[in-house]
Formats: C-alpha cells, sequence, structure tokens
C-alpha cells in the first residue's frame, strides 16, 4: 500500500506544482483504484460464494462493495488533504473527519454481517441456543461491543486520550454495580437461564412456591409467567436461578401423564373395572394413543379396592380439563355397570353397656 502511495503521488507531481491540481488527481485516482479494487475483490469473491449452497455468502460479497470502493476514496481524500498543504488545524480536522466516516463505514459492515448471521441462525437452525433466546442475547452482546469499538477507534481519529475515560468508566461501573446489585444479580441469573434452557417460552412449569403457567416471556431481569387463572406473574430471575422448578412440558416429549385413583367395593370383578376404565380412557379425545392408556391395581384399601387409571395427553396445560372430564366420564360408567364406589366404613364393637337407672 506504501509503494502504491508513493506512486500516485510521483504521478501527481508530473501535472505541474500546483498543489490543488496535483490533489484532484491523487483524489480521482484512488477513486479510479477503489473502483478496480472493488470489482476485482468482488469477483474472488464472488467467485467463491457460488459454489455453496446457501445467499449468506452472497450477500456478505454484496455487503462489501461500499466498504472497499470507501476505504480507497477516503484513503486519497486523505493524501489529496496533506498534499494540499493547509493550516495545521484545519487538516488536523479534515482528517478527523475522514478517519470518522471510514470507523462508520465499516461498522456498519460488521453490524450487517452480524444481522445476516443471526437471522441465517434462527432461520436454519433448531438448537437449544435459538429456543432459548441465547441468540437475540448474543446478537444484542455483539452490537454493544462493535458501539464500543467504533467509540474507541472514534477518540484515536480524534485524539483524544482514552486512558482519562477509561478510569472514569471504571469509577462509574462500579459505583452502579454496588448501588443496583439486586438488578445486577437478576440479569446474571437471567442469562444463566437463557444459556442453561431449564424452560423456555411456552412451556409449562412449577415453581417451588406452588405457582403454576406457562412461561410467556424470559427477559434479563425477570420471567413472566401466566397461571391458569390468566394472571400474569414476574418473578426475579435471581428467585428462579436459586430456586427449584418442575418443568412440565420438559424432557423428550411435551406429554403429560394424568392419573385418575378410584376405588371399587370389595367383590367386584376386578376384570370388568379395568376394561371399564380403558374403554373411559380411549374413548376420549384428548388422550394420546400413543402411548397407550393404562390401568394398575394399586393396593388392598381398607374400604375398596385402590385402582389408578393412568393416561397421557398433549400439553400440561388442558391437565385440569381432562382430568375433570375423565372423573366424570369414570363416575358415568361406573354408574351405568353399576360398579360400586363405596364409602369409607368403620365397624364399632361395643364390648360393654352401662347398666340401666
Amino acid at each position: 500500500m506504501s509503494e502504491l502511495i508513493n506512486r500516485v503521488q510521483a504521478l501527481a507531481e508530473l501535472v505541474g506544482p500546483n498543489p490543488y491540481l496535483q490533489a484532484v488527481i491523487i483524489a480521482l485516482v484512488f477513486i479510479l483504484i477503489g473502483k478496480i479494487g472493488d470489482w476485482i475483490l468482488s469477483a474472488m469473491a464472488g467467485r467463491f460464494a457460488r459454489r455453496s449452497s446457501t445467499r449468506l455468502d452472497d450477500e456478505v460479497v454484496a455487503l462489501l462493495h461500499r466498504p472497499i470502493f470507501m476505504s480507497f476514496v477516503l484513503l486519497g481524500l486523505g493524501l489529496a488533504t496533506q498534499r494540499i498543504g493547509m493550516a495545521e488545524s484545519p487538516q488536523e480536522i479534515t482528517l478527523s473527519i475522514l478517519k470518522t466516516v471510514a470507523i462508520f463505514v465499516w461498522y456498519s459492515l460488521f453490524a450487517d454481517i452480524t444481522t445476516l448471521l443471526v437471522r441465517e441462525v434462527r432461520r436454519t437452525s433448531k438448537s437449544k441456543l435459538v429456543q432459548s433466546g441465547m441468540l437475540a442475547l448474543l446478537q444484542n452482546a455483539a452490537k454493544i461491543g462493535l458501539i464500543a469499538l467504533a467509540i474507541y477507534f472514534g477518540f484515536l481519529a480524534w485524539d483524544i486520550k482514552v486512558t482519562a475515560w477509561l478510569a472514569s468508566a471504571g469509577i462509574v461501573g462500579l459505583a452502579l454495580g454496588l448501588a443496583a446489585k439486586d438488578t445486577l444479580s437478576n440479569v446474571f441469573a437471567g442469562i444463566s437461564i437463557v444459556a442453561d434452557a431449564p424452560y423456555k417460552t411456552g412451556d409449562f412449569i412449577i415453581l417451588e412456591s406452588g405457582e403454576r403457567g406457562v412461561v410467556t416471556q424470559i427477559g434479563l431481569r425477570s420471567t413472566r409467567l401466566l397461571t391458569r387463572d390468566d394472571v400474569e406473574i414476574t418473578i426475579p430471575n435471581g428467585i428462579l436461578g436459586n430456586s427449584k422448578i418442575i418443568n412440565e412440558a420438559g424432557g423428550p416429549s411435551a406429554k403429560h401423564r394424568i392419573r385418575v385413583a378410584v376405588g371399587v367395593a370389595y367383590g367386584c370383578d376386578i376384570d370388568h373395572v379395568i376394561a371399564i376404565l380403558e374403554a373411559v380412557a380411549t374413548g376420549s379425545d384428548g388422550v394420546c394413543t400413543d402411548p397407550a392408556p393404562r390401568v394398575r391395581f394399586r393396593r388392598f384399601g381398607e374400604s375398596s379396592l385402590d385402582i389408578e387409571l393412568l393416561c397421557w395427553i398433549e400439553r400440561p396445560i388442558d391437565r385440569g380439563r381432562m382430568s375433570h372430564e375423565l372423573h366424570c366420564a369414570v363416575y358415568k360408567a361406573f354408574a351405568a355397570n353399576q360398579i360400586e364406589i363405596p364409602l369409607p366404613q368403620r365397624d364399632l364393637h361395643v364390648r360393654t353397656m352401662p347398666p340401666d337407672t
């Protein structure tokens, strides 16, 4: 690059001693070089991009045109400014403006590439990184990092000493950290929840305190839960990060098992009772056929034979409604088939009677 600059400056001197004319020649030559460089680099990158099956690399190549061309243009304008030989202060201001424009151009490029990468990952990937929301967090962190780098190089472009600014930022950050330690605790817990993904949006969870509902939003500071009463609960992530959480939609399948416990009187035909319970489950529209419903004879109770119907439903959120429907169906089926559901009984033996008075 230094050899190219020397050749262009030597070419500009051939047109005469006028510095303004030399500056114009330098600017025009670098505009031409920018066009040629843009064409060559884009052609080479496009040749490799066309070999792939995705459009991501083609879009990245399309984004490269403007930064490559603008870099040569700004370099030419900077050399032209130095060739004019203006006063020191205006020259420094002009060069700082050109550097700032270059920083903005390249910041826009990397910001657009970050957006393309996130969009492509979200479109093609089904990993936990996308489902948990961690991808959006990483995108925001990347944007913040790019802005911080742009500000840092902007300070350098204007010859501003960054040491004092960094020291001040450290003191301010320490003060804010002490003042907002609870908020920061919730934020770090939110990052941990998003990264570890014990639950995700749409899961039906039960908290250690007993609240249960569907996760509607996972934020950095808090998680929102919609209960079965259509009441939204906001729980700080710091509490969730240190609590036991039951995720009924977790595991290899989102299906949920319902247990219907019932007691029948001693003397009933147990095989007939089992067949009735299986028929009730298979006849319900909300009960899954895979896994198939099953009936288990659990114990000999004090007043009844204790039997349990086990069946699966598609969503944990439907547990209350399906439990109601199955209990009603079991009661009606037992009544129709004269299956007795006994009441608890106690035998009272009187050993002595008080004497008649």
